[in-house]
C-alpha cells in the first residue's frame, strides 16, 4: 500500500476522502461522514451523545430538507420555517431550542455549529484534487503498446516517444544507448500522474468563496487564517484585520512548508537508516541465536564429555581396586589351602605315629615331631586366619557439589543489564616512543562504562617472540619500561580491569630498541670517592685507592662494543676496564671479586683478572690519549679487550652468562671518558 494513502483516508469511514471539509482543528472529514457524527442536545442540558439521524426533526433533517429550498446552498441552514418538497411550510417546535455540535474523530475537539450548519466549514479542494490525482495514478495498469500477443503490464513510458514499454520490449525496441540514451523513461504511474495534472489544476482554479459563491478567493486574512474575496472585504467583515494578497501568502506558506519538509526529510532518512539497522539487527539476532545455540550445545557436550572421561577414570580406579582385592583374596586362599594341606598331612602322620607301640622308635622321632607341631601351630597366628581385605570399597565420590553446580547452571545477566568488563584500551601511538633501551607507552579507554576502570595491566614479551610477562599494574595510563635488550623487538599489549573482571587486550604494538647502546656512568651506584663530569661521561677519583664505577646500561643478550678514552694518566697507575654485576665490590680494583671480569693495564703490560685470579699477561700498555675498547659478545658469551682499535691479548673470558654492566676502576691519577653508541668495528668482526 502506498505510504501516502493513509493521509488521504477519512478517519470516520476509512475510505478515500469524498468532498472533504476542514474542521476548526485542521483535521478533515468527508461531508457525508460529518453529517453522520453531528450531535444535538436541547439547550441547557448535557449532550446525551445521540446522533442526529433518527430524531424527529434535527439539523440533519434541516440539511436534507434545505436542499429543496430556493435560497439555501445545500449544506443546511437554521431557520424557524422550512419548506417541504411540496411547498408546505413546516414548523418543528422542538428544533428551535436544540443545540448541534460536531466532534473531531482524531483529536476529539468539539465545535458548535452556527446557523450555517456544515456550510460554515470550508471545503478542502486541495485535498480533493490530490485524492483525484491519486485515484488516477492507481487506476488500471497500462499495457505494453508493442507486445504482439497477450500484452503485459508496461514498466516504463518514454516521455519523448509517448509509448509504454514492458521490460523485454524496452530492451529490444528502445535501448538506452545511441540517440535514445537522451530519452527520459518514466514509471507508468508517474506518467499518468503527469497527464492528470491539468485537471487538478483546473479543479483548484475553480475555488470560490464560501459566503459569495460567485467570487474567487483573492486575499488572505491573517487574523482569521482564511482566504477571502473582495466582496468579503467590502462588507467590512475583515475590515480591521491584517489582509494580504493570496498569492504572496501562498508562496510564503509554500516556502515554510518546504523548509519544514527539509527537516522532516532528514528525519525520514534517519528513520530509513534506522529501519535498515533494525533489519540488520534481526539478521544478527538470528545468526547470533544460531551461533549461541551451537555454542551452548558445544559447551554442554564438552561438560558431558568431560564427565564421561572422568567416569571412565573413576571406573578404571574401581576396576583396579576390585582386581587388587580379588588377587589378594585369591593369593590368601592359595596360601591358606597349602598350609592347611600341610598341617592336615602332618596331623594324620602324627596320629599314625601315636598308634605305633614301639617306644624306642617313637622316641627317635618324637622330639622332631613335637617341634614341627609347635612350629605349625605358631604359623596359625591370629592374623593368619583373618582376611587381608574387606569386601567394601574404601572409595567415595562426593557428587553433591557437582550436582548443585549443575542445578545452578544458568545464564548470567544480559550484557546490557549486567556490569561489563572494560573494553580493550587503545594504544596512543602518537604518545608512544622509544629511546635507547627504554620504551614509553600510553593508552586510553575509548568508551564510558557503567563501572569505572580500576587499573591496567601492561605486558611485554621477552624480545624474542616468547611468552608475555607483566611489567606494570596500576591506574596510570602511561608507563616507561627500562632495561630492555638492545637491538631487539618487543611486542606490547595492555588490558583494563574493574570489579566485573578483566577486559580484552589492546592491539599489539611492536617496540624496536636501539641497535647500539647509549649510556653513561651511573652516579647512584658509584663509590663515594668517584668524581663524575661531562654529563656523567667522564670519570676520575679523589682517592689513591682504586674505586669502581658502573655504567647505566645492563646487557644480557646481543653484541656490544664501547670505548674509554684516557684523558689523564700520571705516575703509571693500573686502571681496570671490563664488566661486572651490579653488586660487585666498589672499594677495590675491578676483578678482585667473583662478580667482575676485567683487564687491568699500566704503561707497559696488562693482565686479565676475575675473582682475584691474574691470567694472560700481555705486553703493551696505555698512555694519555689511548683508547681501550671492550667487546661483550653475549651471543658467543665472550669478553675481548682492545687498545687503540687492536685486540689486546687473547680472548679474555668465555662462558659468560647473566646480566653484565660496563665497569671501570681507577684512582686519582687517571681520568677517562666513556664513548658509547658505537657499532662493532668491521676489523673486529
Amino acid at each position: 500500500m502506498d505510504a501516502m494513502e493513509e493521509e488521504l483516508k477519512c478517519p470516520v469511514c476509512g475510505s478515500l476522502f469524498k468532498e472533504p471539509i476542514i474542521l476548526p482543528c485542521s483535521h478533515n472529514v468527508c461531508l457525508a461522514c460529518a453529517r453522520n457524527i453531528i450531535v444535538q442536545t436541547p439547550e441547557g442540558e448535557t449532550p446525551p451523545q445521540n446522533r442526529c439521524s433518527g430524531v424527529d426533526y434535527d439539523y440533519l433533517d434541516m440539511d436534507k430538507m434545505s436542499m429543496y429550498s430556493e435560497t439555501d446552498s445545500g449544506y443546511g441552514s437554521y431557520t424557524p420555517c422550512l419548506k417541504s418538497p411540496n411547498g408546505v411550510r413546516v414548523f418543528p417546535p422542538a428544533l428551535v431550542h436544540r443545540h448541534c455540535s460536531i466532534t473531531c474523530p482524531l483529536c476529539h475537539r468539539s465545535v458548535s455549529l452556527d446557523e450555517r450548519g456544515l456550510r460554515g466549514f470550508q471545503r478542502n479542494r486541495l485535498l480533493e484534487a490530490i485524492v483525484s490525482r491519486y485515484q488516477q495514478s492507481r487506476a488500471a495498469s497500462v499495457k505494453c503498446q508493442l507486445c504482439d500477443r497477450n500484452p503485459v503490464d508496461a514498466t516504463v513510458m518514454c516521455e519523448q516517444c509517448d509509448v509504454f514499454y514492458c521490460a523485454p520490449c524496452q530492451q529490444r525496441c528502445h535501448p538506452s544507448r545511441g540517440p535514445l540514451a537522451k530519452h527520459r523513461l518514466l514509471p507508468p504511474t508517474q506518467a499518468q500522474a503527469g497527464t492528470a495534472q491539468p485537471a487538478g489544476a483546473s479543479a483548484r482554479a475553480q475555488a470560490t468563496c464560501v459566503d459569495h459563491e460567485a467570487e474567487n478567493y483573492s486575499m488572505y486574512c491573517v487574523s482569521c487564517k482564511t482566504p477571502v474575496c473582495y466582496q468579503c472585504l467590502e462588507e467590512g467583515k475583515h475590515g480591521k484585520h491584517d489582509v494580504k494578497p493570496l498569492a504572496a501568502v501562498w508562496k510564503q506558506h509554500k516556502c515554510q512548508l518546504s523548509q519544514a519538509l527539509n527537516g522532516v526529510s532528514d528525519k525520514a532518512k534517519e528513520a530509513k537508516e534506522f529501519l535498515v539497522q533494525l533489519k540488520n539487527l534481526l539478521q544478527q539476532i538470528q545468526e547470533n541465536g544460531v551461533e549461541f545455540e551451537a555454542c551452548l550445545v558445544a559447551q554442554c557436550d564438552s561438560l558431558i564429555e568431560a564427565l564421561t572421561r572422568q567416569k571412565a577414570k573413576l571406573l578404571t580406579k574401581v576396576t583396579k581396586e576390585k582386581e587388587s582385592k580379588l588377587k589378594t583374596v585369591k593369593d590368601q586362599i592359595t596360601h591358606c589351602t597349602m598350609k592347611l594341606r600341610q598341617t592336615t598331612g602332618m596331623m594324620e602322620f602324627c596320629l599314625e605315629v601315636i598308634k605305633e607301640n614301639d617306644p624306642s622308635g617313637f622316641l627317635q622321632i618324637s622330639d622332631a615331631l613335637i617341634k614341627r607341631v609347635q612350629v605349625s601351630q605358631e604359623q596359625w597366628v591370629k592374623g593368619a586366619l583373618e582376611p587381608k581385605v574387606c569386601p567394601e570399597f574404601a572409595l567415595t565420590v562426593n557428587t553433591d557439589p557437582l550436582m548443585q553446580s549443575i542445578l545452578q547452571l544458568d545464564f548470567t545477566q544480559n550484557k546490557a543489564e549486567s556490569p561489563t568488563v572494560p573494553p580493550a584500551p587503545l594504544l596512543q601511538l602518537e604518545k608512544c616512543c622509544m629511546w635507547n633501551n627504554s620504551a614509553t607507552l600510553a593508552w586510553r579507554i575509548t568508551t564510558v562504562q557503567a563501572l569505572p576502570v580500576e587499573g591496567y595491566v601492561l605486558e611485554l614479551d621477552d624480545g624474542n617472540s616468547g611468552p608475555y610477562r607483566e611489567v606494570y599494574v596500576g591506574k596510570e595510563t602511561i608507563c616507561t619500561v627500562d632495561g630492555l635488550h638492545f637491538n631487539s623487538s618487543y611486542n606490547a599489549r595492555v588490558k583494563a580491569y574493574n570489579s566485573a573482571g578483566v577486559g580484552a587486550y589492546s592491539k599489539v604494538v611492536v617496540l624496536k630498541t636501539s641497535d647500539v647502546a647509549w649510556f653513561t656512568f651511573d652516579p647512584t651506584s658509584a663509590h663515594r670517592d668517584i668524581v663524575l663530569s661531562n654529563e656523567n661521561q667522564t670519570v676520575t677519583c679523589n682517592s689513591y685507592d682504586d674505586r669502581v664505577v658502573l655504567g647505566t646500561a645492563a646487557f644480557s643478550k646481543g653484541v656490544h662494543y664501547w670505548e674509554l678514552s684516557v684523558d689523564r694518566y700520571d705516575n703509571h697507575p693500573d686502571p681496570a676496564f671490563g664488566v661486572a654485576r651490579i653488586n660487585t665490590m666498589k672499594d677495590m680494583m675491578l676483578g678482585k671479586d667473583d662478580k667482575a671480569w676485567a683487564m687491568y693495564v699500566d704503561n707497559n703490560r696488562s693482565w686479565f683478572m676475575h675473582n682475584n685470579s691474574h691470567t694472560n699477561r700481555a705486553e703493551g700498555g696505555i698512555t694519555k690519549g689511548s683508547t681501550v675498547g671492550i667487546l661483550l659478545d653475549l651471543t658467543k658469551h665472550t669478553l675481548t679487550f682492545f687498545i687503540n682499535k687492536q685486540q689486546h691479548g687473547p680472548m679474555a673470558f668465555e662462558n659468560l652468562e647473566g646480566v653484565f654492566m660496563p665497569a671501570v676502576s681507577l684512582n686519582r691519577n687517571v681520568q677517562v671518558t666513556l664513548i658509547t653508541g658505537l657499532e662493532v668495528p668491521k676489523s673486529i668482526m
